[in-house]
């Protein structure tokens, strides 16, 4: 795919609701350890809404879109990560402003506005193991194959992403840990990956299940 047109948002998100739905049950676990407990089943009801949300707007372009569907989003899933969730959501797609279509580009300003979104709200920075320590490194990667090929597809920018997301889960393990109970039981999250950093990954693993149809 080299580029995905504003109507195939639901069909976009679909793919994520999909992913947050097969790793609910892991999510739910590894934040039994370090958080409530809820984390898969909020991933799953937040984005597995988002389809539906998106199918009742009728907005002109791409950054409306997602803006205004992130803001139904937050409404659905109120929690610490449905609020970053949703506000990466708002936020990347305000990089769109006045795109009907997106490309690798365009998915990269998403990814780098996403990720300002979540440092606007949660109030965090790279290396704190959250969630944007799997969607930084995800839009640093996309950035490196946009520069080294201009004419980068938008299922290459896609795999690239979850790359960089791999890479930055991976990193999580070696993190100390500064919000939420994670941060309380520093012990039991040595070593482990961030679960939020988790549902970044699956986030963009969505994304490029249905980039590369």
């Amino acid at each position: 795919m080299n580029t995905m047109e504003l109507n195939a948002l639901p069909a976009l998100f679909e793919r994520v609701a999909e992913r947050m739905d097969q790793e609910s049950e892991h999510l739910c676990e590894m934040d039994a350890r370090l958080g409530d407990g809820d984390l898969g089943l909020t991933m799953k009801k937040g984005f597995g809404a988002m389809p539906e949300i998106l199918r009742g707007l009728q907005e002109p372009d791409l950054a409306k879109t997602l803006m205004k569907a992130g803001m139904k989003m937050s409404s659905v899933v109120p929690s610490t990560m449905g609020t970053l969730m949703s506000s990466g959501v708002m936020t990347g797609g305000k990089a769109l402003a006045g795109k009907m279509e997106l490309d690798a580009a365009g998915y990269l300003a998403f990814l780098r506005g996403f990720c300002d979104g979540i440092v606007k709200r949660g109030k965090c920075a790279r290396g704190d193991r959250t969630v944007l320590d799997a969607i930084a490194p995800a839009a640093d990667r996309v950035a490196e194959a946009l520069e080294q090929n201009p004419g980068l597809t938008l299922a290459e920018a896609g795999e690239a992403a979850v790359q960089g997301a791999r890479a930055g889960v991976e990193a999580t393990r070696a993190m100390e840990p500064k919000y939420g109970k994670a941060a309380v039981h520093k012990a039991a999250a040595a070593g482990e990956p961030d679960q939020g950093a988790c549902a970044g990954l699956y986030l963009l693993e969505g994304f490029r299940n249905y980039f590369a149809e």
